[in-house]
């Protein structure tokens, strides 16, 4: 599997990408070509046309949850592929795949509207969507988690506004925060965008789902700003006794938890451009 970090929080010196506070990554494995999240604005299209990745050729665009730094970069996707039938350009409609909440509207007092942009019913005018509570294999490797059984007390259990459906409105836990694993040679590639729902729980997940302990890699926003004490100690003992690789911690992880993550796991450098593969 080779991953590219097309949006990140930060770039790396001397590569004169677009970062921005969100997070898209291009994953290829197995010959399939998926998009993990699409940022915020069209940041990750300017910067994968820069990498020569043509997101034109996409089989799937998998999304971690519904937020506004993970999902409005979309409506940029569907013009992509328009103006490409448009032209006659050569391209491939891609499969969304997310959660049943993904696309719902998530409210918050202070700003408002912090969800998706599109509903399921407009976007589904422009790319076939699948939906899924269950974990749903991409390849024989590469799977989509679903929503993540929260095992610990210390995760999880932050309520961010509320989800507002046609039906009801209700505190928003981010149920549809989700994650993809790639089963490597050595163990699992585990690739996260924010960790709402904890990512001590979506490891655990992972191992159970991928019937596999050992842990090479960890991906993505870890969902640690400012977290409590009680959190970050409690985190930092789940990933010493874990013992992975290494970690590639971004995103939504502050330095100071980073720095303490660094006294029990090898801390690597994130940010646009950087390119990884795994066997």
């Amino acid at each position: 599997m080779k991953l590219s970090i097309l949006v990140d929080n930060n770039t790396l010196i001397d590569r004169y990408f677009f970062g921005e506070p969100a997070l898209s990554f291009f994953i290829e494995e197995d010959n399939k070509r998926i998009l993990f999240d699409t940022g915020y604005s069209d940041a990750f299209i300017k910067n994968a046309e820069k990498m020569r990745i043509d997101l034109r050729d996409l089989d799937w665009v998998a999304l971690s949850h519904g937020h506004v730094d993970h999902t409005w970069g979309v409506t940029h996707l569907i013009r992509l592929h328009m103006e490409a039938k448009g032209e006659l350009i050569i391209h491939n409609t891609p499969t969304i795949i997310g959660h049943p909440l993904v696309f719902e509207s998530k409210l918050l007092d202070s700003v408002g509207e912090i969800g998706s942009i599109l509903s399921y019913n407009k976007l589904s005018r422009h790319f076939p969507i699948r939906l899924s509570k269950q974990p749903f294999w991409l390849t024989d490797k590469l799977v989509f988690l679903g929503e993540i059984k929260r095992k610990f007390d210390f995760e999880g259990k932050e309520v961010i506004g509320k989800v507002a459906t046609t039906k009801e409105e209700f505190d928003d836990y981010v149920f549809d925060d989700t994650a993809l694993v790639y089963k490597s040679s050595e163990g699992l590639v585990i690739m996260v965008g924010c960790a709402h729902s904890g990512i001590c729980n979506i490891i655990e997940y992972a191992k159970e789902v991928c019937e596999e302990e050992r842990i090479v890699d960890i991906i993505g926003g870890f969902h640690l700003l400012n977290p409590s004490n009680f959190q970050l100690e409690n985190t930092v003992k789940y990933i010493k006794e874990l013992r992975p690789n290494k970690l590639h911690a971004s995103h939504c992880t502050d330095l100071h938890s980073k720095i303490a993550l660094s006294t029990v796991a090898d801390i690597e450098e994130v940010g646009v451009g950087l390119q990884l593969e795994y066997f």
